[in-house]
């Protein structure tokens, strides 16, 4: 029912030293309550301060009035549509409210409905989960409840509250019957159909309690109205946040690279827990099973205890089971994007920063030796006089295959989602001359064009980068600076995650205190500035288009930039001067020609296309037609995951210092790290592809052509 604002960071600019003041507020309102002030302080900050505001005007008051319902109700099982139309006369004059030249009447207003209506579903739901489903009826449930309008009467709201629990019970039913079918336990065999479903229906009504019990002693009047003012700033652009004080300091503590046990940022969403991105290093990531956008069904602990339903935990909550010492296993039951279920179980474990940093592998191809360096994310120790970098270390894996004499090179940027700006300019400079790498726009059309000012070239030879649909920001404008000086080759998914923006944090009010860093009202997360390419055009919401497109089993995932309805629209400013290479279109066309007579990938775009069509079609209740569905859900992504490995291995050599430094390490767990690492690659269909690209354009000179 409840959306929390998660957070999908790339290129933040962080600036700690400026507070917007509350006694800056104009208006002909005197500013009124401290959550007025907060309002309005925050609309003014917008207007003055973001890179592209929309008016406040009454245009906007819609938005802010449909989102906030939505996220109160996300399913549409709470307020009725008489509800709605009461509220209706508020629909206008939310601007003015941020403007400060009203009084805050909106949602106060809610407030008074929501605190009737929930008793009233808690009533409700107790009431059908007292007695059993009937599994044989067909009937459906719609997945995209935004299409849906509010029910317009409380037997229609009685009804869809009955479907969804009902979808709710069918889950764990079935849970429940696969688990006797695989049991040698006689208690567990034993059980019948009609015990089944009551232990199914009492956990969705023991998960249901705690999911409103929470409601109750959490989602305050001024929760909510925290989640009002974050929609405000949400609207202007997803990139905009408004953090609380309490969440101001959890985001620091993001910001600051601390995270613990599995390695993924989580967020609450409708009562679950959905997971937000992968901290690469972390037994998350490492495991190759999660993806973002996959929902924390459950948790348990080692082997032999049961799972819990987390079902109506708030993060911290599931945080607490999901953490614990290192080395032990926590196990996680993840509903995945494509409706289908499965348990993993993870050792937990510390971020370890060396797998976060680049590293590198030769792979033979024919008679050619390509070397691949694989680059998680953008990163840059600033405190530390010795900090990693990561375009220093990517020069050092460079320099390590030059001294292999390989033909060509890879570099992975998929599921890399930012970093550093600085080392990006630094690392695209290894590859070309001096000249521009991007260029940023600030509110008042004010442009600066970032060069690299090293006229050396590291590496002038055959060069692929590999982006998906969550290469974002930093990796965008590598990938783009690549392409449009035509250096090299972009190979993956149609396109990138596509975030052109960046950010700053702007405290508001008073600091609380000297150490936090915590103030008043907490702080917002401001888009201040846009990047674009050297060839104009911006990285935002369309990100970089791959030059030979590798059919992606995850791009009907709806998580780019350009699926959510609040993101800056792309435009062009004029091109910087730049000195481009012949490029490698003759190939780029033979290569895209190649994959489209490639069996595998054209199972995987049919599959795809399939997945796109039927992953949010309405749920059939019925059991038999239910067990349909996903069984034909779950053999198109196991085909799909099957056909993304390949059946036989590449030939991969390890390059001497890195086995001297990992193999008969006295850390055997860094050793063993280290040899997955490896063994995942030599399967890696998109790998293997990337470096057949590479291999055919060792044939092709690539002489600089001078164009401005």
């Amino acid at each position: 029912m409840i959306r929390k604002k998660g957070w999908i960071l790339s290129i933040v600019v962080v600036v700690a030293c400026v507070c917007f003041a509350f006694n800056n507020i104009k208006g002909n309102h005197d500013g009124g309550t401290p959550k007025q002030k907060l309002l309005t302080a925050v609309g003014q900050l917008l207007q003055q301060e973001h890179y592209s505001p929309q008016q406040i005007d009454d245009a906007f008051s819609k938005k802010v009035f449909k989102k906030y319902l939505e996220e109160l109700d996300g399913d549409k099982t709470l307020f009725l549509q008489s509800d709605i139309e009461s509220l209706k006369k508020y629909e206008t004059s939310i601007d003015e409210e941020i403007k400060g030249t009203s009084d805050l009447l909106f949602t106060p207003a809610v407030d008074t409905i929501y605190t009737k209506r929930v008793p009233e579903v808690v009533t409700i739901y107790k009431d059908i989960l007292s007695k059993p489903f009937d599994f044989t009826v067909s009937e459906t449930l719609s997945t995209e409840t935004d299409k849906q309008s509010y029910p317009s009467n409380e037997a229609e709201r009685r009804d869809r509250l009955r479907k969804h629990l009902k979808y709710l019970t069918l889950e764990r039913y079935v849970d429940l019957i696969e688990e006797r079918e695989k049991s040698k336990v006689d208690s567990i065999i034993k059980r019948t159909d009609t015990e089944l479903e009551v232990i199914a229906r009492s956990k969705v009504l023991k998960t249901t309690d705690r999911m409103y019990e929470r409601i109750k002693v959490k989602l305050t009047p001024d929760e909510r109205f925290n989640m009002f003012v974050n929609i405000v700033t949400n609207l202007m652009d997803p990139h905009s946040d408004y953090f609380a004080p309490i969440e101001k300091r959890v985001f620091d503590e993001q910001m600051s690279g601390r995270f613990y046990g599995i390695g993924a940022q989580l967020q609450e969403q409708d009562g679950t827990i959905k997971i937000m991105s992968l901290i690469p290093g972390g037994p998350a990531w490492k495991s190759g099973e999660i993806r973002v956008s996959d929902i924390i069904v459950k948790v348990g602990q080692g082997d032999k205890d049961e799972l819990v339903d987390i079902t109506g935990f708030d993060v911290t909550d599931a945080v607490k089971l999901i953490r614990g010492n290192k080395g032990t296993v926590v196990k996680l039951t993840l509903k995945k994007t494509d409706g289908t279920s499965k348990t993993i179980a993870l050792q937990r474990d510390e971020i370890v920063q060396d797998e976060t940093f680049a590293r590198s592998v030769v792979v033979k191809s024919g008679d050619k030796k390509i070397g691949f360096i694989s680059l998680p994310e953008f990163y840059a120790d600033f405190e530390r006089p010795n900090g990693a970098r990561c375009s220093e270390d990517v020069a050092k894996e460079i320099n390590k295959l030059k001294d292999e004499k390989v033909d060509g090179i890879v570099m992975d940027l998929r599921y890399n989602g930012g970093g550093s700006l600085y080392e990006v300019i630094q690392m695209v400079g290894l590859f070309i001359k001096n000249g521009p790498v991007v260029q940023v726009k600030d509110r008042e059309g004010k442009i600066v064009v970032m060069d690299d000012k090293d006229a050396n070239v590291l590496y002038d030879g055959p060069l692929a980068v590999m982006v998906n649909e969550t290469s974002a920001s930093a990796s965008e404008i590598f990938a783009a600076a690549i392409q449009d000086y035509k250096r090299g080759v972009i190979v993956g998914s149609t396109s990138t995650y596509g975030k052109g923006t960046v950010q700053r944090n702007i405290p508001l009010g008073k600091p609380l205190d000297f150490f936090s860093g915590r103030t008043e009202m907490g702080a917002v997360k401001l888009t201040f500035q846009k990047f674009y390419r050297v060839s104009g055009g911006s990285t935002q919401l369309k990100g970089v288009s791959s030059d030979v497109v590798l059919p992606d089993p995850y791009d009907y995932i709806k998580i780019r930039e350009k699926d959510n309805p609040s993101a800056l629209p792309w435009d062009e400013i004029k091109k910087a001067n730049a000195e481009v290479f012949a490029g490698y279109d003759a190939i780029i066309k033979k290569e895209n020609e190649k994959i489209k007579e490639n069996p595998a990938f054209g199972l995987i775009k049919s599959n795809t296309d399939w997945l796109a069509k039927n992953v949010d079609a309405p749920v059939n209740l019925a059991l038999d037609k239910y067990k349909e569905q996903q069984k034909k859900l779950r053999s198109t992504v196991n085909q799909n995951n099957t056909l993304a490995k390949l059946t036989k291995e590449m030939n991969m050599e390890v390059l001497k210092p890195d086995y001297d430094k990992y193999y008969n390490n006295p850390d055997k767990s860094k050793e063993e790290r280290y040899k997955a690492w490896i063994k995942n690659l030599k399967t890696d269909l998109y790998i293997n592809e990337a470096v057949k690209i590479v291999a055919d354009m060792t044939s092709q000179q690539n002489p600089l052509v001078i164009t401005r």
